[in-house]
């Protein structure tokens, strides 16, 4: 072999192993919504309040726990004596 060791690869298909690509995914959305905090805040509200409606407010206490943890995760954490509207 030529060039050193193999690529690693999942199962021998040539993929690369989901977890760097997944963190790449998630550094690229970081680097997009820096400045935007705001903008991405209210797009988490839609995104559950959309959710809620379609599901009858079925599974609110789960979509209020994917909000906030989408807002930890991106920095967009809102003011806590301003909480988002149910």
């Amino acid at each position: 072999m030529r060039g050193g060791p193999a690529p690693v690869t999942l199962g021998g298909q040539g993929r690369t192993p989901r977890r760097r690509t997944a963190m790449s995914f998630m550094d690229k959305l970081k680097g997009m919504i820096k400045g935007h905090e705001s903008q991405a805040d209210k797009g988490i509200d839609k995104g559950g309040d959309y959710i809620d409606q379609r599901t009858g407010d079925k599974y609110q206490k789960q979509v209020d726990t994917a909000q906030d943890k989408a807002r930890d995760e991106f920095g967009t954490r809102q003011d806590p004596g301003n909480p988002p509207r149910t």
